[in-house]
Formats: structure tokens, sequence, C-alpha cells
């Protein structure tokens, strides 16, 4: 849909907005919204809120992170239609959306601002706030060593106010547009949701059952594993891999790690090890001096690299030496396991990874139950044919997940160009309301 401009334009004053219709006004916030600060003594309310990336949504009082039910005595009470500003951490978080409305009453921490609208209409200032905040305004206030904001901080920002009917008219169409969006948006998560089942499905019938579909099957003997090609073996992992463990080096000690020249693989890095199948640059370094006064070891290239702790089961193969905290195990693959095919065995676990996981917020799989996987293993030449066959379907699907994602990245752009062109008045959407 587009939109036409105003008949008429003047200076705002404002450097990123520039100009605006002739007929509105910039005022500062406090002429439109007032501060509140209406305690939760006495646990008035129990209905606990939260902001989350530009919303505000609820949560459960009794998981409530280690907080005694007094702790939320402390909170403050929203109504609906307040505005949330979350403006603490401005130096160290610069992505976040900072401000949401309220949709019903509730207790948010006291550490956040809340304003009530109030010659001003709700939703307009919802929209026009979340303009500013994608303009990252909020960020440059608190520059320098500011680390958070108040009130007394932002109250004079100036604020462009249309008159009321078209601010009423810009909230309509943006809620309608941005609904549109917004399932779009969905549509594309969806799909992208689908994809990567579809990408995992490959890989696990590929690994498990082999690529003849002719082939005569038997039981593997392992109720999560089923049926594998009969030809086929199934072998404890450790006996086709040489496991190895790893180890830290005193962090106090700074001749281990100053200057290091030997990639460490660490929790640091199983963000990487989330979408990459190689890794030859890690997080942290260490020296030879690390290795040669602990326990880490010196691994050769094409290892596969494997998390047991935190995030478990993220993996990779190495492509130079290596040493690897004790949070990994390094599977040194044997001359009957090519180590891109127990990649992808590895990959294919989820379930029984989760089956041996232990720990409800600290999760780990002791060395004990890593001893006791087990895998299937075909012929070489049909591992590498495995391999090939999986490395060229997933191509495909990431294509695929690559142009959703890109998709997903343009309707959120054309959200936010949307939002900001009518709350700024570059575009008249009257008629269009």
């Amino acid at each position: 849909m587009s939109f036409p401009r105003y008949p008429g334009y003047k200076d705002s004053g404002i450097a990123w907005i520039t100009e605006i219709p002739g007929s509105w006004r910039v005022e500062p916030l406090l002429a439109v919204a007032s501060e509140q600060d209406q305690s939760n003594a006495g646990m008035i309310e129990d209905n606990l809120l939260s902001l989350s990336y530009g919303r505000i949504v609820k949560k459960d009082i009794e998981s409530n992170d280690g907080l005694l039910p007094e702790s939320f005595e402390t909170y403050q009470i929203v109504e609906p239609d307040d505005i949330v500003f979350r403006l603490t951490d401005l130096q160290n978080d610069k992505r976040s959306l900072r401000t949401a409305i309220v949709r019903e009453r509730g207790i948010i921490t006291s550490a956040y601002l809340a304003v009530r609208p109030n010659r001003i209409a709700p939703q307009y200032l919802h929209y026009a706030l979340r303009a500013y905040d994608q303009q990252k305004v909020f960020y440059s206030m608190g520059g320098g060593l500011r680390q958070s904001m108040k009130y007394s901080d932002i109250k004079r920002f100036p604020l462009v106010v249309p008159p009321h009917d078209e601010q009423i008219a810009i909230a309509t169409m943006l809620d309608r547009e941005t609904a549109k969006i917004e399932a779009l948006i969905a549509e594309q998560a969806q799909l992208i949701a689908l994809l990567k089942e579809k990408r995992q499905a490959v890989i696990s019938h590929a690994v498990t059952k082999g690529l003849n579909p002719d082939v005569p099957m038997k039981d593997s003997g392992v109720e999560w594993l089923g049926q594998v090609p009969a030809h086929w073996s199934v072998k404890k992992m450790k006996w086709v891999a040489e496991m190895q463990s790893g180890h830290t080096p005193d962090k106090k000690i700074p001749a281990y790690w100053e200057n290091g020249d030997i990639p460490w693989v660490s929790l640091n890095d199983t963000s990487f090890l989330k979408d990459n199948d190689f890794i030859s640059e890690t997080a942290y370094s260490i020296s030879q001096l690390g290795i040669e006064n602990s326990s880490a070891r010196l691994l050769p290239p094409r290892v596969v690299v494997f998390s047991r702790d935190a995030t478990i089961g993220r993996c990779a193969i190495t492509m130079r030496p290596m040493a690897v905290s004790q949070h990994f195990i390094a599977w040194v693959c044997c001359n009957t396991m090519i180590p891109e095919y127990l990649l992808l065995r590895l990959r294919s676990m989820t379930q029984e990874l989760d089956r041996l996981t232990t720990g409800a917020t600290l999760k780990t799989i002791g060395m004990p139950d890593v001893r006791t996987i087990v895998t299937p293993v075909p012929p070489l030449e049909e591992q590498q044919a495995i391999i090939n066959f999986v490395s060229s379907a997933s191509t495909k699907l990431d294509t695929l997940i690559a142009e959703a994602e890109r998709a997903t990245e343009l309707l959120k752009e054309r959200r936010t160009a949307l939002i900001s062109a009518a709350v700024t008045g570059k575009i008249d959407v009257r008629k269009a309301a």
C-alpha cells in the first residue's frame, strides 16, 4: 500500500525526523504523559509482567528465579495503556527494544519506568516511542558512562504530536498493517521451522537407514535406533572413535593464556558450533606452556569435538591441532569411521542425548553415559555416499532457509519503516485509516 504526503511541512527541530506536517506539534514527553510509581506494598497485585523485546509478557510468579514473595512488594503496579521503558544497561545492550504498551493490570520491576498517557492516544504514543526506540534515541541520551536513565532524564525529550483524530487514524492504520506483516513473519517462521525439521529428518534417516530403500534390514538391538541395514554393524561409539577429554589451564597464570597460539574449544564456542560443521578458530587460545602444565591435550586435526555440558550436543570437526575444555569430548576417529559421518551421527541423536542428560539448571552428560552411546557403522564407501547425499540435500534446504530468513528481515524492515513514516508524518494515512 502506498500513501500520499501531507500538503505542507515545517521544521520539527528534531535532527532524525527533520520535517513534520504543518498542523503537528512538538511537545516534551511530560506534557502528554505522567510518571507512574504505584507501589505493590502489601502484595496488592500478583499478576507478574515483564518487558521482553518490545512486548509486555506474563510470567509465572511461582517460577520467580529465587525471589521471595515479599520481593514483589517492591514492584510497581501498571495499568492497561501505560507505557513501560527499560532504560537500564544502556551501554551493554544496544539491540533490545526498550518500550512497550501494557495490555493488562499487573506488576513490573521498579527498575523499569512506567508512564501514563493523558493528553495523547496511548496506542499512538506506543508507536511513536517504538520509532524513537528503533532509531536508538535512548542510547544517545544515555551516552558516556551512563548505564541507566530515570524519568527526569527523558521527561523533556521532544515528541511529535499530531491532532488527536490523526493520532487515532495513525494507530488504527498501523494496527491493521503491522498485523498483516506480523502474520507474514509468522508464516516465514513456520516455514523455517519445517525446513529445519526436514533437514534433521534427512540426516537422521540417512545415517540410520542408509540410502537404499530396498536393502534388507535387521534389528539393531538398540531400542532408540530400531532397524538398520543388515550389512551394517552396531558398536559402541568409543570402539570406533577414541574418546579424549579436555581441561582448563589455570586462568590465574597469564603465561598459559597470553599470546597463546593453540585454539582451545570451550563453551564460549557453542554458538559457532550450532551452525558450522568445521572449526579452525576459537574464542580463546592457550599456550604450549598451558598444555604442559594441565591435563589439556593437543589433539590432531579432523577430531570431532562434542559439548557434553550446558548446550549439549553441539559439535564440529577441527581443522587444525586443537585442545578442548573439560566440557567437551574429542572423538578421534579410527580407520572404520569417517569424521563427517560421526558428526552426522551425533547431530541425529537429539532424543537419545536428551535421555542421557541430567541436571535441571546445569545440564550435563556424564562420562559413564557417554561411553554407552552406540552407533551404526556402515562400510566406509557407504559412509562417504551418505556424507555426499546429506551435504547436497542440506545445501538445498539451507538455501530455502536463507531465503525465508531474508524475507523475514525484509518484512521487519518494512514494519519499522512504516511505523517511522506514519508517526513522523512522512505519509498521510488519514484516508487509509
